[in-house]
Formats: structure tokens, sequence, C-alpha cells
């Protein structure tokens, strides 16, 4: 047991290092993926017909196409496609691009609880539709959908680990790695399975906490 901490302490800045890619690479995921998942629930919305099914078909690849595949996928089909990115840069995009299918829909149903009412007082003070759309519908859309967006946030933090696939240096890659030279797999995966619950459990934590006071204050 004692030769185990002595190892955990030894590996612990490198395996630290790899958590800091895994939270870097989460970032820009919800920050690509937010938007363009903003954009396609709004699109799947409309009223023109071809924009609505076209977001729809676009949502249900997302959803339907694993992630490890997209990041395959986004990895050697840019470069094929004549776009030089970096891995780093190919991961970021392929969660982002993950992430903007699955939370399209969340957001989707947060935009689909904001009271008709609400609505209707826009149209009752004169505003324009953009303008309900962009002062009153979106921001409490949002405001709705913040807990579940959290809560997915989580799952991008563990599919960063699918990026060690295409050699990026976050946290799984970086066991793998030490593993490799000291052959001590399942000591290091343990090690790095609880830097991964460091991150997880708290913030799992403030979901449910973010959860209760927005249903009380809703209630």
């Amino acid at each position: 047991m004692s030769e185990t901490l002595s190892n955990w302490i030894d590996w612990l800045p490198q395996l630290v290092q790899g958590l800091l890619v895994s939270l870097q690479l989460t970032g820009l995921a919800l920050l690509i993926g937010l938007p363009l998942g903003l954009l396609l629930a709004l699109l799947s919305a409309s009223k023109t017909t071809w924009l609505r099914r076209a977001a729809i078909v676009a949502v249900e690849i997302g959803r339907g196409a694993p992630a490890l595949v997209v990041l395959q996928m986004v990895y050697y089909g840019l470069p094929a496609s004549g776009l030089t990115v970096s891995a780093f840069a190919s991961g970021a995009i392929a969660l982002g691009l993950t992430t903007g299918a699955y939370t399209s829909e969340i957001l989707r149903a947060g935009l689909n609880a904001v009271p008709k009412r609400e609505v209707e007082a826009g149209f009752a003070l004169g505003m324009t539709y953009p303008d309900i759309m962009r002062f009153v519908v979106i921001p409490q859309g949002i405001l709705f959908a913040v807990p579940a967006l959290m809560g997915f946030a989580i799952l991008i933090f563990q599919a960063t680990a699918l990026t060690f696939t295409i050699a990026i240096p976050e946290l799984l890659a970086r066991a793998y790695r030490v593993g490799a030279a000291t052959y001590l797999y399942l000591d290091v995966l343990i090690l790095a399975g609880l830097l991964y619950l460091a991150v997880t459990i708290p913030f799992g934590w403030l979901v449910s906490y973010t959860e209760r006071r927005m249903s009380s204050h809703l209630g």
C-alpha cells in the first residue's frame, strides 16, 4: 500500500496536467456546442419547412453517431479535405459537434417550457417576433435548461477520454503512458479514475443544488 501511495505521488503531477487538458477540451466543446445547439433548437422550431427538416436531420445524425466515430471522422476527414488542424482542435471540434446535437434537444425543451402567455404579452406590448425571441423566450428558455446543460457538461468531460485515440495528452492518455512505462496499469488507472471523480462528484452536487434552487424559485 505504501508503495502504491508513493507511486501515486510520483505520477500525480503529470496526471494533473492531463486533467487540465481534459478540462480545456470540455470548455472548448461547450463553447462550440452550446451556440450550435441553440441555433439547431431555433431552426427545429422554424416555420420554414426546409430549415426545420434540415435541422432535425442534423440533430438526429449528430445524436445517432457515436462520439468516437465523430472524433475519427473529424480527425481524419479534415486533413483529407485540405484543412490542416491539430489533434487538440480536432478533438474540440468533434466534441463540440456532439455537444451541439445533444444540447439542441435540451435547449428546445427549455424554449418550449416558456409559458405561452409570455409570448402573448410580448405581442400585446407591440414587440416583434424576433424581439420576443431575443428578449423573452431565449433568456428564459436557457434558464430552464441550465440544470440539464450542467449535467450534460459532466458527460462531455467524461467523453474527453475518447480523445486519447488521436494522441491528445489528456488524463487517460497520460495514464496509459505511465502504465506503458511502469506496467502498473491498474494502479495508475485507479488514480486517473479518482481524478475524474474529483471533478464529476462535486460538479454533480452543484447540479443537484442548482436544480433544487431553481425548482423552489420557479415553484
